[in-house]
């Protein structure tokens, strides 16, 4: 399928997707099911465009499998924590800063998750739209960079439920396992998620728009709506939280300052 067919329905489909999430968010007053549609869509998109697209078959069968296994793990776990849960207290606030205008503006933020899987697709587009086939040593560094960001953001991911889980802990500062060495390894391993399609595509053309994922997921967590956020709320919740943000690593994972 020509490059641009594919581009005009992938565009067409995340608005459609977002437009039937926000339309169901409506119905629960509770917009957190953006996060498992946002993971799931993005698998769902890179198998579309792996199967539309008319590069090598190499190619675009990392892409398939590279963004449908990570998709679907993402989206599987944001279902589990937040199914039957209250509103995400970001989504919360949201909601209670625009008031009367809230349905309006949700509307708009969920079509610019729209927009965001558009630029984040387009590691996706360019190794499955090269005609060259990537080099061995290219695929190499792509799955042992996926296998290392998936299983990290996993772990990450477990170590933070299991904590969560303990009566224990309540209002306490997870520092354990990854935890204790960056205050979000999950988003870390997220972001270096995207460098793997970065790896398959050098040499490849159009290779330098692979570096726009990563740079955009690592702003976005870092600056607008992931820790800024986040963070906030768990200085003003957590015992202990303000001293964390001073020893710790906000995102690479670094040994721990002294208090």
């Amino acid at each position: 399928m020509p490059f641009i067919v594919t581009l005009v329905i992938v565009v067409a489909g995340l608005v459609l997707v977002f437009a039937a999430a926000w339309l169901q968010q409506l119905r629960t007053e509770n917009a957190g099911m953006v996060d498992p549609v946002w993971a799931a869509t993005l698998g769902i998109v890179a198998l579309f465009i792996a199967a539309s697209a008319t590069g090598a078959p190499l190619n675009r069968a990392c892409v398939a499998l590279g963004g449908l296994l990570w998709g679907g793990r993402l989206a599987l776990h944001l279902w589990r924590r937040n199914h039957g849960k209250p509103e995400d207290p970001r989504y919360h606030a949201f909601r209670e800063r625009w008031g009367k205008r809230a349905a309006r503006n949700m509307f708009w933020f969920f079509q610019l998750q729209a927009v965001i899987s558009m630029l984040l697709a387009a590691a996706f587009f360019v190794p499955a739209y090269a005609v060259e086939p990537a080099s061995a040593g290219n695929i190499v560094a792509a799955i042992a960079i996926w296998i290392v960001a998936v299983t990290g953001e996993a772990v990450a991911d477990r170590q933070l439920k299991r904590f969560a889980a303990d009566p224990a802990h309540r209002g306490k500062v997870c520092q354990e396992g990854l935890w204790r060495y960056s205050r979000h390894p999950n988003y870390f391993f997220e972001c270096v998620h995207w460098l793997a399609y970065t790896a398959l595509s050098i040499g490849l053309p159009w290779a330098w728009v692979t570096l726009a994922p990563p740079v955009l997921m690592a702003w976005l967590l870092l600056k607008v709506s992931g820790i800024p956020i986040l963070e906030a709320r768990l200085a003003a919740t957590r015992d202990g939280y303000r001293d964390y943000m001073r020893t710790t690593s906000v995102l690479v994972p670094w040994p721990p300052k002294r208090a």
